[in-house]
């Protein structure tokens, strides 16, 4: 690959009902340009955890043939995967810091100790603090500060979003991942991935929250003003509408999902009462009529269930519907079912939208990846991407230090010599070098830290057998 080159990212998506392999790679215009794509069936995962390893590395390893066969000259060694599930937890954290030297403005280490120190507080045996996302800082007196670095105080504190997951969940993924023959370069939670491929700036300042339905549950984030306000895991999902169906009409989990996908509607009022769908008996037995209503209102049901989850971590945080004026934005699988938006509006009292990830993605990219399913994939890549990029910015801001440090050696020039001319590349290395920091807004991704997996790393974890 050339240098100069944008590198292939690969996000690989563990759900409980899919696994979807992407690999893509940034165009001169910033568009994602898919190079290789790749799904299959999930196995061993219930509710987005990894329970049966062996069957989940069999699933991961049909995705990267399907993914191979799309472009066989694609080589997957490295992947961005997503890490969702019941186990994940947030919970709001306050932390305040006594400055040491009040003389002198906030340096950024002070506010790294700040963040740091809040990865000391107590949580449940066998849990693992993931994130730690400052809300808003306080300076003395003065309140919601965005960034406190360069104010001058004698105490310092902030608000925080603590966000935690089950560390046997968290390893079992790895093991997954990397027994499939492949290195974890970052674990990201899904619910953050899905909203960098859903949402754009507007909505992140205007505040908008995202509701990812996958198969097993639901993933919400709520962002206002800019930053993450609350994360939740809604313990149910597509899979649990399929099994509403399949027990409420008495028929087969295949049949149940295909009625679902084909004839399902979230609104009983836009069903029609007299249309009948005919299901073919079993081995002699009658064929059965299935009322196109009665099917919508066993969506609906379990659909509003959701929605009222939604609702209530909306109050929770003290967030009414006129506070976010970006809404409703609905991705994943589930989103996909026929008038969910209209009861989304109606039950949550906010505007809402389908999420399709299309705005990072050229235009004629894979149709199939259109689909809000895939958001979470396109995010891993992303993230990914934001990585890559705030790499090569500290190998920028280093290099140039090093050259300007490295002696250059001295010619003895005779007297009767010509002139030496001068190096043309000298003054290049004196003239300082412009800054264009400060003037950026800070990205999505750069608002949560960086590599995740770091902190599960154990000894026992580094030779998987």
């Amino acid at each position: 690959m050339n240098s100069n080159e944008a590198p292939i990212i690969v996000g690989l998506d563990i759900g409980t009902t899919k696994i979807a392999v992407i690999a893509g790679r940034k165009n001169e215009f910033g568009k994602l340009e898919v190079l290789g794509f790749g799904r299959a069936n999930s196995s061993g995962v219930q509710h987005g955890q990894v329970l049966n390893i062996d069957h989940a590395i069999s699933a991961i390893s049909n995705a990267l043939k399907n993914c191979a066969l799309s472009n066989p000259e694609l080589e997957v060694n490295e992947v961005y995967v997503g890490i969702a599930g019941h186990h994940i937890k947030s919970l709001p954290a306050r932390g305040d810091l006594v400055r040491h030297d009040a003389e002198n403005e906030i340096q950024r280490s002070e506010i790294d100790q700040l963040i740091n120190n809040q990865r000391k507080m107590y949580i449940p045996a066998g849990d693992e603090i993931i994130e730690v996302i400052p809300q808003d800082y306080q300076v003395d007196n003065n309140q919601n500060i965005k960034d406190p670095v360069g104010y001058n105080g004698v105490k310092v504190g902030a608000n925080f979003h603590i966000i935690t997951g089950d560390r046997n969940a968290i390893r079992n993924i790895r093991r997954a991942v990397n027994k499939s023959g492949l290195n974890t370069k970052d674990l990201v939670l899904q619910p953050l991935a899905s909203a960098s491929a859903v949402m754009s700036d507007v909505d992140l300042e205007a505040g908008v929250a995202i509701l990812d339905i996958g198969g097993g549950t639901s993933d919400l984030a709520i962002f206002q003003d800019g930053i993450l306000k609350h994360t939740a895991v809604i313990p149910f999902g597509g899979e649990n509408i399929t099994e509403d169906i399949r027990k409420g009409l008495g028929v087969l989990k295949n049949q149940a999902e295909a009625l679902k996908v084909q004839f399902g509607s979230t609104l009983t009022s836009a069903a029609n009462a007299n249309a009948f769908i005919t299901i073919p008996g079993l081995k002699g037995m009658p064929s059965k009529q299935i009322s196109v209503k009665n099917l919508a209102e066993i969506i609906q049901a379990r659909m509003e269930e959701i929605l009222d989850f939604v609702s209530f971590h909306l109050k929770q945080n003290g967030l009414e519907p006129n506070a976010l004026n970006g809404g409703l934005i609905i991705t994943g699988g589930g989103s996909q079912l026929k008038h969910l938006v209209q009861l989304a509006e109606f039950k949550t009292g906010l505007n809402a939208r389908i999420g399709y990830p299309n705005e990072h993605l050229v235009t004629n990219h894979i149709p199939e990846l259109k689909m809000p399913m895939y958001a979470t994939c396109i995010g891993l890549i992303l993230k990914g991407y934001n990585d890559h990029e705030n790499l090569q910015k500290k190998v920028e801001e280093i290099t140039p230090a090093k050259v300007e440090q490295t002696p250059k050696p001295q010619m003895v020039k005779p007297a009767d010599a010509a002139p030496i001319a001068k190096d043309p590349e000298a003054k290049v290395v004196n003239e300082p070098k412009p800054k264009s920091a400060g003037v950026d807004r800070p990205k999505f991704w750069d608002k949560f830290k960086d590599n995740i997996i770091d902190l599960f790393k154990e000894e026992e974890d580094k030779v998987i057998k």
